[in-house]
């Protein structure tokens, strides 16, 4: 599967980024990490920018994912656990104890798990379908997976391109190692947050 990946974007570039990575958020087993790895790596002898591959990519993440919330808000869970359990789940790969994890983990983590999912291996492909079960509003929805899947893409393919030739290596640490990813904007993002409010009391003072 993997060279398969590589010769596609290889051969169509952004148009191919996108593509895959909105079946990756369809059919969970197609891995991101290599997607977007490969493609910072590509930026380097390629013509290809960091800018439209990130564009690219969201773009892509967003079709994906509006998928998912329209199959979560317009089919029942028992309709849509009679596909997970049947031929279907087969031929998607998909498990129903999958689609379990991302449901307890929006159950969890409320609204803002949109945003955060994106981060998380299986959870980041499957949170739409409890969103649209919730029937999540959709632009809050977009706005949240949008964020959080720039955030995620760029990391990824910036990565790619700074690892060169060793990307692939990089790709599979970062699939092992998600939730250090995910602590590290955790960490970025609240201190972000906190400059931002000193300054902000700073300057109506």
């Amino acid at each position: 599967m993997n060279t398969t990946i590589i010769d596609f974007i290889s051969n169509y570039g952004y148009l191919a980024v996108a593509i895959l990575i909105a079946v990756e958020n369809i059919f969970p087993p197609i891995p991101s990490e290599i997607i977007l790895t490969f493609s910072g790596f590509l930026s380097i002898s390629a013509h290809l920018n960091l800018g439209g591959l990130i564009i690219a990519s969201t773009i892509g993440a967003l079709v994906g994912a509006i998928v998912l919330y329209l199959l979560g808000k317009l089919i029942s869970f028992e309709k849509l656990e009679r596909l997970i359990t049947g031929k279907w789940g087969k031929i998607l790969h998909f498990k129903m104890e999958h689609l379990e994890k991302a449901q307890r983990f929006f159950e969890r983590h409320g609204s803002s798990t949109a945003f955060w999912g994106r981060f998380l291996p299986v959870v980041r492909s499957l949170i739409s379908v409890p969103a649209g079960m919730a029937e999540f509003p959709i632009k809050r929805f977009l706005i949240f997976t949008a964020g959080g899947s720039l955030i995620w893409n760029a990391v990824l393919i910036v990565v790619g391109r700074l690892a060169g030739t060793s990307w692939e290596r990089f790709s599979v640490l970062i699939e092992k190692y998600s939730f250090v990813l995910l602590a590290v904007v955790v960490l970025i993002g609240g201190s972000g947050y906190l400059i931002y409010r000193i300054k902000m009391k700073r300057s109506t003072k």
